[in-house]
């Protein structure tokens, strides 16, 4: 069973910074550095930058996706397989679905306010 302290919510803030080494996005994700690089041969979505002497650097994004496998993973209950099929498969197919719908919609209102400034 997990203890309560791997709840997602007891996770530190990220700071606003660009890059995050293995250390820290360890820390911040509550997951051990080996585990992270076995995660980036599993999940696709896991891209971080490798710079001298293969260091990984990791940007926001990785960690915000690297919180999310780990919340399908431990908080969810989901497989390996599973979390990798949620993450692209059709629940991520429809939010960037609606994700669009909702820009299209968004600048047709910003053409209509464009031509009502133009008169």
């Amino acid at each position: 069973m997990l203890e309560a302290s791997s709840n997602t919510a007891d996770l530190p803030a990220i700071p606003g910074k660009r890059y995050f080494t293995i250390g820290e996005v360890s820390e911040l994700c509550g997951v051990k550095p080996h585990v992270l690089r076995y995660w980036e041969q599993e999940f696709s979505q896991l891209k971080p930058i490798k710079r001298r002497g293969n260091r990984r650097y990791y940007q926001r994004h990785d960690v915000l996706m690297i919180r999310q496998i780990r919340s399908l993973l431990y908080d969810q209950g989901f497989t390996i397989g599973g979390a990798r099929q949620q993450l692209s498969g059709e629940g991520a197919k429809e939010d960037q679905d609606q994700s669009h719908q909702i820009a299209r919609q968004l600048r047709a209102e910003l053409e209509e306010v464009l031509q009502i400034l133009k008169r």
